[in-house]
């Protein structure tokens, strides 16, 4: 292989959550989307399962998707996007960590291909990523004429993102 062939094959990998944000952004996107009422309502559907969390007996994917579930399910599609495009604007730059930002800076600068892989949501991530020039592998809400489902389209991406990063 020859150094320019190799070149071309450079892969960043960077995780979002507590790599290059120092917080957990899926929270603070559901806490900001939520009305009092609805903040009100989940502290009952979810504590359960967030204690189950803090205990070890329900795994960080299972209460993602049963906080998607609650938050999306007949919610409408654009009113959502339009949310997470404000969200990636406003809220996550004060988010990220600035040391990785330079890493990431760094490795566009040399030309390496870059991809954000994470559990969290493209409503808020893809914006961010078109920003700073990522690809992005992660949880996909799944939308019928308008309309989220609750869930995720094609399941949640963590048991297949090395097969996701591979095919690219």
């Amino acid at each position: 292989m020859t150094q320019a062939s190799l070149a071309a094959t450079d892969l960043a990998l960077f995780d979002f959550d507590h790599t290059l944000t120092h917080a957990d952004s899926f929270g603070r996107f559901l806490r900001d989307l939520a009305t009092p009422e609805q903040l009100a309502a989940a502290r009952w559907k979810l504590g359960p399962w967030l204690a189950g969390y803090r205990l070890g007996l329900v795994s960080a994917a299972r209460l993602r998707a049963r906080a998607v579930r609650l938050a999306f399910t007949g919610r409408s599609e654009a009113e959502i996007r339009d949310h997470g495009a404000r969200h990636a604007r406003d809220v996550l730059p004060a988010m990220l960590r600035p040391e990785m930002m330079q890493r990431l800076a760094w490795h566009r600068d040399e030309g390496h291909a870059m991809v954000l892989v994470s559990a969290s949501l493209d409503v808020y991530l893809q914006p961010w990523c078109d920003e700073h020039g990522l690809q992005l592998i992660c949880n996909r809400l799944e939308a019928r004429e308008g309309v989220l489902s609750g869930r995720y389209d094609q399941g949640d991406c963590g048991p297949h993102k090395a097969r996701h990063i591979r095919a690219r």
